[in-house]
């Protein structure tokens, strides 16, 4: 029988499809992009009718580029954007507002609000082991619930359904059989207790969300149901589900407490295995689920930046300096050193460790000598700097990385990822596969199936690329890096 195993990665800006063999490695790749709204300012939305389209475009279109058939494929894997939030009625199918993405920044002042009751943001770190902030799901639910006609009756009802992008997806992709979730996207709602392992009765009162509206948690490795015959002509089992971010830190094998990965995709998200016992952040960094199979859970420590690949996105699309992503590697290498550049994306607010949801992006420094080269070099050292940010907050929360495995879109850019060995004064390595996160939920998946035996087994599949190591000194890796916190504090607005 096959033991080849799909992998949904559904993402910010595209949905993937990619075929792994049984030794993890890609088969075959299908990719659309679908559109991002921003109907005001600090608002993001997608069409979930248009997600949706975008998966069954690309499940159908992978087996288009390889040899291979639906029949061949043993288990399926997702992986999803975590925190973006949806609600529809279980009885039509029907979104009854767009999805709301992670980066919406609508609710901050309800947050700002809540945030006079230290006691309650006291409860929620200890409970969710997330800060208040609009990034998470649970005010993004209360909002649709509040300002959507009809629909806060609807929910009393029992009638409409909440789910982070893989609850909704699995709803589809079974039917409407199967409502269920991951404990990693379970826990990145803000409504879940990761100490207990389940959904947080105070909260969905404080929120005022009806528990009828949630799905079931699962572990990470689990039987999610199976999809619908008719979407690619068979049915087959999903049984691998991990937010994108947690889902990189099982593809990147780092099971062994003080193992990070940072990935780099539209935003960056660094997370450190911290091993059976959640670890509070003093830095406002995250606690959250790394993973969690045969019942056992694993804790992590995460930072999170909003403007990863999205810089290089507004680069091109916004200020139309390059005409593809592929030429800021060749600009930035143009571009004068300690030129004094330097680029805050602060965008949709600063995330990780400032949590400043009212910050706005600048570019500062600007001399007559400045040009193209350097603009875009100070938006590819944005993403490095913001990574440093989180390695500094680690550390004095007594968690240094071990060691830090990249990997997303922009880790193939050996000029970002050299600066980013500089400036971390790190060692950092990529691997053969850099599709680590579709890699995850496909080792999720085959572990869940048989394919494979155990986490052991899942490492030896993990292989490298190359080791970047540092270039700078001390004394100009802490002058860069000043001068970076400087253009930071210019922007801030808390």
């Amino acid at each position: 029988m096959s033991q080849h195993i799909l992998a949904i990665d559904q993402g910010t800006t595209s949905s993937r499809s990619i075929i792994f063999s049984p030794n993890g490695k890609i088969v075959a790749v299908a990719q659309q992009e679908f559109s991002q709204k921003y109907p005001k300012d600090g608002w993001v939305e997608h069409d979930p009718e248009e997600i949706w389209e975008s998966v069954l475009f690309t499940l159908k279109e992978v087996f288009n580029k390889c040899s291979l058939a639906p029949s061949d494929i043993a288990s399926i894997g997702i992986t999803n954007q975590r925190e973006t939030t949806l609600v529809w009625n279980k009885n039509t199918g029907k979104t009854v507002y767009p999805a709301i993405v992670w980066q919406d920044r609508r609710t901050a002042q309800q947050c700002r609000e809540l945030s006079k009751d230290e006691e309650f943001v006291s409860y929620i770190n200890t409970s969710t082991g997330l800060l208040l902030d609009p990034y998470f799901s649970a005010t993004k639910v209360a909002w649709i619930l509040d300002n959507v006609d009809g629909a806060r009756q609807q929910a009393e009802n029992g009638e409409l359904l909440f789910g982070t992008v893989d609850s909704y997806l699995i709803w589809r992709l079974t039917n409407g059989k199967s409502h269920k979730t991951d404990a990693t996207n379970a826990s990145r709602t803000m409504l879940f207790d990761i100490n207990e392992q389940q959904w947080d009765e105070r909260l969905l009162k404080q929120f005022n969300i009806p528990a009828n509206m949630l799905p079931t948690v699962m572990d990470c490795a689990d039987d999610y149901g199976v999809i619908d015959a008719s979407i690619i002509g068979c049915a087959i089992p999903i049984e691998g589900v991990a937010g994108d971010q947690q889902a990189a830190l099982v593809g990147q094998a780092c099971f062994e407490k003080g193992m990070a990965k940072s990935t780099y995709g539209t935003g960056c998200f660094m997370i450190l295995n911290t091993g059976s016992k959640p670890l509070q952040s003093k830095n406002r960094l995250l606690t959250t689920v790394g993973y969690r199979i045969n019942g056992e859970t694993t804790y992590a420590l995460e930072g999170s930046i909003f403007m990863a690949g999205a810089t290089v996105q507004w680069l091109r699309d916004g200020l139309k300096l390059i005409g593809d992503a592929a030429e800021s590697e060749a600009l930035a290498q143009r571009a004068r050193q300690d030129n004094g550049v330097f680029l805050v994306p602060a965008f949709t607010g600063l995330g990780a460790p400032y949590w400043d949801p009212d910050a706005r992006g600048a570019i500062l420094g600007l001399t007559r000598d400045t040009g193209i080269s350097e603009i875009v070099a100070a938006g590819l050292q944005s993403v490095c700097y913001q990574t440093k940010d989180l390695q500094k907050a680690m550390e004095s929360d007594g968690a240094r990385p071990t060691n830090i495995r990249v990997d997303g879109g922009m880790s193939q850019n050996d000029w970002v990822m050299g600066f980013l060995s500089d400036i971390l004064g790190a060692e950092v390595e990529r691997p053969d596969v850099t599709e680590t996160t579709a890699l995850g939920a496909a080792f999720l998946a085959g572990l869940q199936h048989g394919i494979f035996s155990s986490i052991d087994e899942l490492t030896h599949c993990w292989t490298s690329d190359r080791v970047f190591t540092p270039r700078l000194s001390k004394a100009e890796r802490d002058q860069a890096y000043g001068g970076w916190k400087e253009a930071v504090d210019r922007i801030r607005c808390n």
